[in-house]
C-alpha cells in the first residue's frame, strides 16, 4: 500500500517500505528542520563538558569534591525526561506535541546560561559556601531546562522517521550538535586571541567564558524556535496509522513503573553498554582541563595563566573533537545500514578507549589532537547507535516514555562516576591524567557489552 499525506504543513514522499514500521519518507528538508534545533541545544552542554570544571574551580572548588557538582546535571535529567516523555506522549495540541515543551523550555535554559558564568560576580566571596551553591543551583536548572529542550528534538524523530532514514537524521541531529559545540568551545579562545582578557580577578569567571555562554543562549533561542516553526507534527489519526496502533490505546497511560516492567529487552541491554559509555565520559567532562593543565602547562592551580591558558585549549580540542565526530557522522554514520548498527557501534567505542588512553601519555599539546579526534568518533557513535538500536524495537505506543526512561541510562552512570571519584581519584594519587586509564578501561567494557545486544536488524559482532 503506498501513502501519500501531508501531516500539518511537513511534507512527506510517497511511502517507502521500511524495516518495521509504516511511517513515510520525510523530505530531506523535514529532516533538517527537524535535527538543525540540536546546534543551539548542544551549545548549552557543551560548555557544561569543557567549561564546567573550569567555572567550578576558579570560584574557589576543591578539586576532590568536583564530583559532587557533577552528580546534579545527570540527576536532574533521570527526574525530567522520564516525565517530559510520558506526558508528552499524551498531549496532543494544535501547536504538536512534542513541540510545547521545546517552546517552554528553550527561554528558561537562554536565562540559566547568562546566570551560571556570573556564579563569581555577585560578591559571595572565593570558595564561599553561597558561590559554590549558587552555582549548582544554577548548573541543575541549566541542566533540567536542556533535558526540556532536548526531549522533544529526540521524540520527534522516533514519532516521524522510518528506519530507512533514521540512520541519517540520528547522524544528522548528533553533526549539528557537535557543529554546535564547534562554536561553543572556540568562542573563549577566539575573544582571548582578538584581545580580550582571559584573565579575572580571584574568584569571577573571565569575560571570554562569560561572553561564550551569552551567545549560547542567543544561539539556542533562535535554533529551537526556528525548528518550532518549520516541524509539523503528525495528528493523532495519522499518528495512529503510520505506527498501526489503537488510537483507543492511546487515552490509556500506564504508569512509568508500568513501562520499565514491560520494557523490551534490547532496552536494558543497551543501557549496559550506556552505563560503562557515560561512566567514562564523566571524567573526561570533570578533569579534561586539569589534566592537560598539568601534562602540558605543569600546573594545577587554578588562578594561573597557565590552567587558563589550558582551560582554553580544552576548548579548542573539544572543537576538534566536535569536527571529527561530524565528519565521522556524515561520511559513516548517516550511512549505515541497519544491519551494521552494532559493528560500528563497538568501533566507536574502542576508538574512544584508545583515546582516552593516549591522553594519560601524551604531554605536547598538538599530539592531544590526536586522541579528541578519536574521542570524537566515539561522541556521535554513543549518541546515534543506541537510539537506532532502541527505537527500531519499539512500536510507537509509548516511545515519547521510552526515550525519557532511556535516559536514566545516561544519567546513572554519571553519579556513579561521580560518587565512585570520592575514593577512585585518592587511590590513583589524585592525578587527573589518571582518571583518564579508567575512563579507557570503562570504554572498552562497553564496547564487550554490544555483543550481547539482541537486534531485530543488526548482525551480530564477536570480540
Amino acid at each position: 500500500m503506498n501513502v501519500k499525506a501531508r501531516a500539518g504543513n511537513a511534507d512527506v514522499k510517497t511511502k517507502s517500505e521500511s524495516f518495521v514500521s509504516h511511517l513515510p519518507s520525510l523530505k530531506v528538508s523535514t529532516i533538517f528542520a527537524m535535527t538543525f534545533g540540536f546546534f543551539g541545544v548542544n551549545m548549552a552542554f557543551s560548555l557544561q563538558q569543557s567549561q564546567m570544571g573550569r567555572i567550578f574551580q576558579t570560584i574557589g572548588a576543591n578539586p576532590n569534591n568536583l564530583g559532587f557538582f557533577f552528580i546534579l546535571p545527570p540527576l536532574a535529567g533521570m527526574v525530567i525526561q522520564p516525565l517530559i516523555g510520558k506526558y508528552s506522549d499524551r498531549t496532543w495540541t494544535r501547536f504538536g506535541r512534542r513541540m510545547p515543551y521545546l517552546f517552554i523550555g528553550a527561554p528558561i535554559a537562554a536565562i540559566v546560561l547568562v546566570l551560571l558564568p556570573n556564579a563569581g560576580s555577585f560578591g559571595f566571596g572565593y570558595g564561599s559556601a553561597a558561590a559554590l551553591w549558587f552555582a549548582a543551583i544554577a548548573t541543575l536548572f541549566m541542566d533540567l531546562s536542556s533535558n526540556v529542550c532536548m526531549q522533544p528534538f529526540k521524540m520527534v524523530i522516533g514519532d516521524m522517521v522510518n528506519e530507512d532514514q533514521k540512520d541519517m537524521a540520528w547522524s544528522w541531529q548528533q553533526s549539528f550538535s557537535n557543529l554546535g559545540g564547534v562554536l561553543a568551545s572556540l568562542v573563549p579562545f577566539f575573544l582571548a586571541f582578538i584581545g580580550l582578557s582571559n584573565v579575572a580577578q580571584k574568584g569571577e569567571v573571565p569575560i571570554t567564558v562569560k561572553l561564550a555562554y551569552y551567545l549560547a543562549a542567543a544561539v539556542l533561542l533562535l535554533t529551537s524556535f526556528y525548528t518550532i516553526a518549520k516541524v509539523h507534527e503528525y495528528n493523532p489519526e495519522e499518528y495512529a496509522l503510520y505506527h498501526n496502533i489503537d488510537l483507543t490505546k492511546q487515552k490509556k497511560q500506564p504508569s512509568l513503573w508500568t513501562l520499565t516492567k514491560k520494557a523490551p529487552r534490547v532496552f536494558w541491554e543497551i543501557s549496559i553498554v550506556q552505563f560503562f559509555t557515560w561512566f567514562a565520559i564523566l571524567y573526561s567532562w570533570t578533569y579534561a582541563a586539569g589534566a592537560i593543565s598539568l601534562n602540558v602547562w605543569h600546573t594545577s592551580n587554578p588562578s594561573s595563566a597557565g590552567y587558563q591558558a589550558a582551560g582554553n585549549w580544552y576548548g579548542v580540542l573539544t572543537c576538534i573533537q566536535a569536527v571529527a565526530s561530524v565528519l565521522f557522522g556524515l561520511l559513516v554514520q548517516a550511512r549505515t545500514k541497519p544491519e551494521h548498527r552494532k559493528a560500528w557501534y563497538v568501533f566507536g567505542l574502542l576508538a574512544g578507549a584508545l583515546g582516552f588512553v593516549l591522553i594519560f601519555f601524551i604531554h605536547s599539546k598538538w599530539l592531544l589532537v590526536l586522541p579528541f579526534c578519536l574521542i570524537g568518533i566515539t561522541y556521535i557513535t554513543m549518541n546515534t547507535q543506541p537510539f537506532s538500536l532502541l527505537t527500531e524495537a519499539l512500536n510507537g505506543e509509548n516511545e515519547g516514555a521510552y526515550l525519557g526512561l532511556f535516559n536514566c541510562a545516561i544519567c546513572l552512570p554519571q553519579i556513579a562516576a561521580s560518587l565512585c571519584s570520592f575514593f577512585i581519584f585518592p587511590m590513583v594519587g589524585h592525578s587527573m591524567p589518571a582518571m583518564f586509564l579508567v575512563g579507557g578501561v570503562s570504554l572498552v567494557l562497553a564496547a564487550f557489552s554490544v555483543r550481547f545486544i539482541h537486534s531485530k536488524l543488526s548482525k551480530p559482532v564477536k570480540l
